[in-house]
């Protein structure tokens, strides 16, 4: 297994990440700016990365795909509310139909990656500790 030395370094963080951005983007346009509890509700998404990095530092394989697990809910949860900012006319058709595509993706490679780790042995550290 090739070792990542920080979660920058997974390109599942780095496709949340512009998940992120791109949800934060969307979220800046007028009339969605307006909708204070979609608005947060839907920039939850940084959970998405947070809990890929927060699984990543703590180091075991075993937890590092617990996080992975609820990141990929945190997907799901954005991509659901997505539709609701699709109802109500604060994105466009094209606009959704791009985050939510890569919203799908990111959670097809969450999950992909899931099933990677779990071919380890449970006492693989996901990375190398550092030294002192």
């Amino acid at each position: 297994m090739a070792t990542a030395q920080q979660f920058e370094d997974l390109h599942v963080w780095q496709d949340a990440r512009v998940l992120v951005k791109d949800i934060y983007t969307a979220s800046k346009q007028r009339s969605f700016y307006r909708d204070l509890s979609l608005r947060e509700q839907i920039r939850a998404a940084t959970s998405t990365m947070s809990n890929i990095a927060e699984g990543f530092e703590r180091g075991t394989r075993k937890e590092f795909i617990q996080f992975l697990s609820i990141a990929k809910g945190s997907v799901g949860e954005a991509r659901s509310q997505l539709y609701v900012a699709l109802d109500q006319e604060y994105l466009a058709e094209a606009q959704f139909n791009a985050l939510k595509n890569r919203a799908i993706t990111l959670s097809r490679r969450i999950a992909s990656f899931m099933s990677y780790l779990e071919k380890y042995p449970h006492t693989s550290r996901v990375r190398k500790p550092t030294k002192r």
